[in-house]
C-alpha cells in the first residue's frame, strides 16, 4: 500500500484525490495548503489528515510519495525537497516554469520515481492514433494542425494572485492552457528541427503580464505542425488536432477519432469517463496517475518520467525564450 500526499488542495487536487480514492493499492494519507480551510476541507471529504504545510505534513507522516497541485513556480522546488527525503513525486503540468526548474525536475528523477500529469496522453483517440501510426496504417506524416480557442476572463485571473505573472505563472494561453496540446503535437511529430512563435495579449491589456493568444510553427524534417491557441474566445470549445498522412488525415476532437481519405471518412468513437473531465481537455487522469502507480510497483519506465517529456519541454521554453527577446 502506498501512502500518498496531496500538496496543494485547490480545484484540480479534488481530481487527483478522487483517482486515489479508487487506486486499491494506494491510500490518501494526508494534505496540505497554505490555506488552512482548504486542506481541512479536502482532509474531511476525503478521509485524510490536514496540515498548513507540506513540511508540517511530511513531518507527520512517512509518505511513499507527493501529487503536486500547487502553483507552477513551485513545483521544482517541491520536488527537489520530496525527492531528498526518498519521497517519489507526481506533479501537475507543467513541471517547470523555465530551464533552472526544469534541471532541479530532472534530478529529483534521478533519486526518485517522477511522473508528469500530461493526462492526454491516455485519451482513448490518442492512444488508437498512436497505434495506427506506429504500424504503419496511414503512410507518412505531412503535417499537424491544432487549435485550442477557449475563454478565460479578467475575474479567473483575479481569482488567483500568482496566475497571469511571468514568476509565478510562466506563462499564460501556451503553458497553462494549451500545453497539452503542444505536447500531443510535439509527441506526433518528433522533436522538431526548427520552431518560429509568436505570443500576444489581445483581450487582457492591463489585467496580465502574459499572453492570451500563441501561434506556433514547427518543422520535423519535411513535416510541419501549425498551433494557434487562445483564452480570447467566447467559449471553451473542444480542442481540435487534425494529423495530414500519406493516405488520409486523422482528426481527433473530443472522444472520437474521425479518418478522412478520398473515399470518405470514418468516424471512430474512442469513449472516455469524463466523471473526472471536461469535454474540452479530457479525461486521462486516471490512466495516468494509475499508471505512475503500477509502474512504481513494478519498475517498469513511466511514460511521463521527465525524460519522456523532455522533447515538449525544451519547444514550451523555446518558444518563450522567441518571445521575451
Amino acid at each position: 500500500m502506498y501512502r500518498v500526499g496531496i500538496i496543494g488542495c485547490g480545484g484540480i487536487a479534488q481530481v487527483h484525490a478522487a483517482v486515489l480514492r479508487d487506486l486499491d493499492h494506494v491510500e490518501l494519507t494526508a494534505c496540505a495548503d497554505i490555506r488552512a480551510e482548504r486542506a481541512e476541507k479536502m482532509g474531511e471529504e476525503f478521509g485524510c489528515a490536514a496540515y498548513a504545510s507540506m513540511q508540517d505534513m511530511m513531518s507527520h507522516h512517512q509518505l511513499d510519495a507527493v501529487h503536486l497541485c500547487t502553483p507552477h513556480y513551485l513545483h521544482p522546488d517541491m520536488a527537489a525537497y520530496a525527492a531528498e527525503r526518498g519521497i517519489a513525486v507526481f506533479t501537475e503540468k507543467p513541471p517547470a516554469i523555465d530551464e533552472t526548474g526544469w534541471r532541479r525536475v530532472l534530478e529529483a528523477a534521478g533519486k526518485v520515481p517522477v511522473g508528469i500529469c500530461f493526462q492526454n496522453r491516455c485519451n482513448a483517440n490518442v492512444l488508437k492514433l498512436r497505434e495506427m501510426m506506429d504500424r504503419g496504417a496511414l503512410g507518412s506524416l505531412l503535417g499537424i494542425r491544432a487549435f485550442v480557442t477557449w475563454n478565460r476572463s479578467a475575474a479567473y485571473y483575479q481569482a488567483a494572485d500568482w496566475k497571469g505573472k511571468w514568476a509565478s505563472e510562466g506563462g499564460g494561453a501556451l503553458i497553462n492552457q494549451a500545453i497539452h496540446t503542444l505536447d500531443l503535437v510535439v509527441r506526433f511529430l518528433g522533436k522538431p528541427d526548427e520552431i518560429e512563435s509568436t505570443l500576444r495579449n489581445h483581450h487582457l491589456k492591463g489585467i496580465i503580464e502574459v499572453e492570451d493568444t500563441a501561434e506556433i510553427w514547427m518543422r520535423k524534417g519535411d513535416s510541419t505542425a501549425l498551433i494557434y491557441a487562445s483564452t480570447a474566445y467566447c467559449a471553451d470549445a473542444p480542442v481540435l488536432i487534425e494529423l495530414q498522412f500519406e493516405r488520409a488525415a486523422a482528426r481527433l476532437e473530443q472522444d472520437t477519432l474521425t479518418l478522412i481519405s478520398d473515399s470518405g471518412s470514418e468516424t471512430i468513437p474512442c469513449k472516455m469517463d469524463m466523471s473526472l473531465g471536461r469535454s474540452y481537455w479530457g479525461a486521462g487522469h486516471k490512466s495516468c496517475i494509475a499508471e505512475f502507480y503500477r509502474c512504481m510497483e513494478t519498475g517498469d519506465p513511466y511514460f511521463n518520467r521527465p525524460e519522456a517529456c523532455e522533447d515538449t519541454m525544451r519547444a514550451l521554453f523555446t518558444i518563450y525564450e522567441q518571445n521575451r527577446r
